[in-house]
């Protein structure tokens, strides 16, 4: 037998084996776990779907640090104002109990040294503020060009060294426990963050007030960043300012002299 009539030979049983295993491939088990895979897959897409109603489901990676701040800053300031109400609400009964005006008065005396009562008078309020936002010259680090805490700090600092009696930074009153924290292009302070113009009060003597930012480095190098870049500086001299009392729970609960 030649060549081409040895390969003629292998012909046929070369297609019966194709056919055993086109119905191997085609038997109904492998059909029906093609079925069942495929229907399984649907049905947890739609289960996804659903749980989502529209929403990203790893919305948590989303969450940015500001937004974090702003909500618990909210909540800061309910808190603040339930602390500000029971602190009312003890005042009163300490009053109504025997002997508690010589308490009253001796713990007045000690909440006006702390800041944690309202006053009134004559001093300066002092305004800080980015530089305009169409204003970006070439080769200037956009940190240049804003508010930071420390600006703020070194004003608060030179109002004290002239005799600050009082200060409130953005409204809320300044006690020995107060902290300022730079987050992102905001300033926190107690918890809650604020955005520029920030703006900040003290009741004093004026003129020595004055001195105190004259005469202060600090605000000297901010000054010469308001020349150059645009920042705000302000300081405005007012009769009558008043500064609300320190409203949040004092963190500082014993002290002792060195």
């Amino acid at each position: 037998m030649n060549l081409w009539e040895r390969l003629r030979a292998r012909i046929p049983r070369v297609r019966a084996n194709m056919g055993r295993n086109q119905e191997r491939h085609r038997s109904p088990k492998g059909r029906i776990a093609t079925v069942l895979v495929c229907v399984l897959a649907g049905l947890m897409i739609t289960v996804s779907a659903i749980a989502a109603r529209g929403t990203d489901l790893r919305s948590d990676r989303s969450a940015n640090l500001r937004d974090v701040i702003v909500t618990q800053g909210e909540r800061n300031a309910e808190l603040r104002s339930q602390a500000q109400e029971l602190g009312e609400e003890v005042a009163s009964l300490t009053t109504a109990q025997p002997g508690g005006e010589d308490l009253t008065d001796a713990v007045n005396s000690a909440e006006f040294d702390a800041g944690l009562v309202a006053v009134t008078g004559p001093g300066l309020r002092v305004t800080l503020t980015d530089a305009p936002p169409d204003f970006r010259p070439a080769g200037v680090d956009d940190d240049a060009l804003v508010v930071h805490q420390q600006d703020i700090q070194a004003v608060a600092n030179a109002l004290w060294a002239g005799g600050a009696e009082a200060m409130t930074i953005q409204g809320q009153r300044v006690i020995s426990t107060t902290g300022i924290k730079c987050v992102g292009n905001s300033v926190v302070l107690h918890g809650i963050p604020y955005a520029p113009p920030y703006v900040i009060e003290a009741i004093g003597d004026v003129d020595e007030l004055q001195r105190g930012l004259d005469e202060s480095p600090a605000i000297e190098i901010y000054r010469q960043y308001v020349e150059a870049y645009g920042l705000g500086y302000t300081v405005e001299t007012s009769d009558t300012l008043d500064l609300a009392a320190f409203g949040g729970a004092v963190g500082l609960r014993y002290a002792t002299k060195g």
